[in-house]
């Protein structure tokens, strides 16, 4: 249990009658790359939200970096990173305006904004760039600049939201590179993502469909089980209401 960073029981909310999540239950181990995959609508999103600590579950149970989604979302919070397609950088800031900000939410002193935003800044290779405002930027750029402020404080888990939508596949897969780099650090990732290329880089994978996790697995193990060649056609056969073959 010491390596198990995210817990679910049954975790469900409901809206009036609708359950956008059915008693979802899983675990993900510390330095897990865990793809948590879905149609639109399928509870994704509110799942997501309530591992974050922003939505309160109706039932069940979760513990994220060992606290209680009911009664320590102020830790969780503390604790983890988050990105996502929609929002992630302030446009009329500054890269290293951005990265200050977003690393004071985070809780660092003003010593370790300095030093890390320095350190991150050449990194990722954006000297020239550091001063100008973020709207700037290539698209690619914006998001590993995104994901870096998002472990920039070395959180426990991180959350991404379709952080690779609208980039171009080379610049997708350099992405996935910084991924596996925090991953080797011991920083869980927690990814959705609409790529199944990309869900083929997952440790395990998740897959809900109409609020329930339908399926659970390695993407070795998954297609194995669905008889598939792809992440595709194996997504393509829970949508469909197949059944694995075990």
């Amino acid at each position: 249990m010491e390596n198990v960073v995210i817990k679910t029981d049954k975790l469900t909310k409901r809206f009036g009658d609708f359950i956008a999540a059915n008693e979802i239950t899983f675990e993900v181990k510390k330095g897990e790359i865990f793809g948590f995959l879905g149609a639109n609508g399928a509870g994704k999103t509110t799942a997501m939200r309530m591992l974050c600590g922003l939505s309160m579950p109706s039932s069940g149970t979760a513990t994220i970096a060992g606290f209680n989604v009911y009664k320590q979302t102020e830790d969780i919070k503390r604790n983890i990173g988050y990105m996502s397609q929609k929002f992630s950088l302030y446009e009329d800031l500054t890269v290293l305006e951005n990265i200050r900000f977003f690393g004071g939410i985070y809780g660092l002193s003003n010593r370790e904004l300095k030093s890390k935003g320095e350190e991150l800044v050449e990194q990722l290779g954006l000297q020239k760039e550091a001063k100008k405002l973020v709207q700037a930027l290539p698209l690619g750029w914006k998001q590993k600049l995104s994901f870096s402020v998002a472990v920039l404080h070395q959180p426990k888990i991180v959350f991404l939201d379709e952080p690779t939508g609208g980039v171009d596949p080379v610049t997708r897969r350099q992405f996935w590179d910084l991924i596996y780099e925090a991953s080797a650090k011991g920083i869980t990732i927690f990814v959705t993502t609409h790529y199944m290329d990309e869900a083929e880089y997952c440790d395990r994978l998740s897959i809900m469909v109409d609020g329930k996790i339908e399926a659970l697995d390695s993407p070795a193990n998954l297609k194995k089980q669905f008889k598939a060649a792809s992440m595709d056609d194996v997504f393509y056969q829970l949508a469909r209401g197949a059944k694995r073959s075990d």
